[in-house]
């Protein structure tokens, strides 16, 4: 069933790249790369065993039309173990949409792709899932998400928390 989900979630999120009729034309207007960081505590089955996680955000994204963004999402999300339990990782590599209201405000989107594990024995990762929602303005995005992993073995390696990218335009 996750991987159903998955199959639907990248198949909706990159349809309207493939259709487009019109030349696409790249510009600093439309397409960027965003890097940032993220902050957040492990809550579900991985808040038994890691007291909080820190991350490195990077995108990139194009604008169909100045409400809605495309794109493809990677980073690394390390969540530090406590107690005898050691640290591990996230590397996730999904497609995302995102929606702007205005030029200057609200935003809310998701990612949806594979979440490769570090550090973890017999679990190579699974469905990775991460709603957002924030402020956005021309050069950053400051939000608040919920990340979630359906890894192998029925564990859910989950997180809420804090992030902020800093836009890279294209020139």
């Amino acid at each position: 069933m996750k991987k159903v989900i998955l199959i639907i979630g990248i198949t909706l999120g990159l349809n309207p790249l493939f259709a487009q009729e019109d030349d696409v034309d790249i510009n600093s207007d439309n397409a960027w790369l965003k890097a940032g960081i993220t902050a957040g505590v492990p809550v579900s089955d991985a808040g038994d065993v890691s007291s909080f996680t820190l991350g490195a955000d990077l995108r990139g994204q194009y604008l169909f039309n100045p409400n809605l963004g495309v794109g493809i999402a990677t980073g690394y999300s390390n969540y530090f173990g406590e107690d005898e339990f050691d640290d591990f990782g996230i590397i996730p590599l999904a497609g995302f949409v995102r929606y702007y209201f205005t030029p200057n405000g609200l935003f809310f989107g998701s990612d949806f792709g594979y979440g490769f594990l570090t550090g973890v024995d017999d679990n190579e990762g699974g469905l990775y899932v991460n709603p957002q929602i924030g402020y956005h303005n021309r050069d950053w995005n400051i939000y608040a998400y919920y990340q979630n992993t359906f890894a192998e073995n029925d564990i859910d390696i989950q997180a809420v928390g804090i992030g902020a990218t800093y836009n890279i335009r294209f020139k």
